[in-house]
Formats: C-alpha cells, structure tokens, sequence
C-alpha cells in the first residue's frame, strides 16, 4: 500500500475526537503504523484548537477509537497483503 508521507492511511472520528493513523515506511520489514488521538475543542473566542489530553471522562473514548484504529489497521495490512500477491 503506497502512502503519501504527509497524508494519514486513515482517520476515524467520534465527535470532536479523532484517531489519526499514520504510515511508517521501511526499507527494512513490514510497513509499521502509529496512531495519534486528538481532541478538538471552540474557545471562548470561538477558534477551534486541538489537544492530545484527554480527561478522565473521556478515556472511554479514546479507548473506543483505539480498538476501532486496531481493526482498521488489521484491515490495511491485510490489503498489503493482497497486494503483494500473499493471502
């Protein structure tokens, strides 16, 4: 699967929080991915900003996206897969 260095393979969202999952290409072994969680959120002012904390409150969340960024890093390696001609 060919990526654009500065392109995510994916994002999945549940509401003002996204798991951003990125690509790591290697000339040595398989494709390694990383996955990154962010939560946006309006100031007062009205600007939209993103952090990478998170409260307590919100961890059920961020462990929701991180099983549905597991599944869907299993799906993307089984599309390498395929695509190198394996099973």
């Amino acid at each position: 699967m060919t990526q654009n260095p500065n392109k995510p393979a994916d994002t999945l969202y549940d509401r003002t929080m996204k798991a951003v999952i990125w690509t790591n290409q290697s000339s040595e072994g398989p494709v390694r991915y990383n996955v990154e969680f962010v939560r946006s959120y309006k100031t007062d002012n009205g600007e939209w900003k993103e952090s990478r904390s998170f409260s307590g409150a919100e961890l059920l969340r961020v462990g929701r996206l991180a099983s549905l960024a597991y599944d869907r890093i299993a799906e993307l390696r089984r599309q390498e897969k395929q695509e190198e001609g394996g099973q």
